[in-house]
């Protein structure tokens, strides 16, 4: 049995190579069966990021899906014959107290979006996650109000708050009926020969990251980053009060 890395970000490539050695391996019966590829892309996704953050999910208990109220989102583009989006992604429609007002993003720390896709450039399988901060971004605050306050004058008659990823784009850019923003980027792999790779890791949008008005289309390529960098930022992040961590 393989031991569990202590990096986070070794342990997420390995969960990486995980969901995308199963995946693949369960495609060839599912292709000959005449049915969808077996994914739970919601579970693969809130194991992800408790692994890179380090949250604590609820143990199978209704709610949130980590005990701090924080929630994930998860699509994926693999073998899929639709056009995978996220769905729910704020309260509306429900018998809680909160549903349908913005109060609703007052108990969310995080908001974590992972998105299973291909890079239009390698074509090779790419995982993606974005953190919002909504009990602090103004602008993805501002694009909720907006939507709740078109539901009442029947504007939106739906329920189901979805955001459209960028899904095999290099972009940041999520779209929606009340306006497309560009989304703190946490991680960005690529699964290349030997595994999944690091392009992208930017710890510090769990402090510092807010969403921004998409007035032009953000098409730029990702860049490598510095990954050496990135673990000395996380470090710096965790020993503070706001470790994404330790909360």
């Amino acid at each position: 049995m393989n031991q569990k890395p202590t990096d986070p970000l070794d342990h997420a490539l390995q969960l990486l190579d995980l969901h995308h050695g199963s995946f693949w391996a369960a495609e060839s019966f599912a292709k000959g069966s005449g049915h969808p590829v077996p994914c739970d892309t919601r579970g693969w996704s809130q194991v992800l990021v408790t692994v890179l953050t380090g949250r604590s999910g609820r143990n199978r208990k209704k709610g949130s899906d980590f005990i701090d109220g924080s929630d994930v989102k998860g699509a994926n583009t693999w073998e899929a014959i639709d056009r995978p989006r996220f769905n729910g992604v704020i309260k509306a429609g429900t018998k809680a107290e909160s549903s349908g007002k913005l109060a609703s993003l007052d108990n969310m720390p995080y908001l974590f979006f992972v998105l299973w896709d291909h890079s239009p450039t390698s074509k090779r399988a790419r995982c993606r996650v974005w953190c919002v901060r909504p009990q602090k971004d103004r602008v993805f605050r501002r694009l909720c109000a907006s939507w709740y306050d078109k539901r009442p004058t029947g504007e939106i008659k739906s329920a189901n708050f979805q955001l459209h990823p960028p899904r095999g784009k290099h972009s940041n850019e999520f779209r929606n009926t009340c306006g497309n923003l560009l989304y703190p980027l946490l991680l960005c792999a690529e699964h290349e020969d030997n595994g999944f790779k690091i392009i992208e890791y930017h710890p510090e949008v769990m402090t510092t990251g807010e969403c921004q008005p998409a007035a032009e289309r953000d098409t730029a390529a990702p860049k490598q980053r510095d990954i050496t960098k990135s673990k000395k930022e996380a470090g710096r992040a965790g020993s503070g009060p706001e470790s994404p961590a330790s909360r």
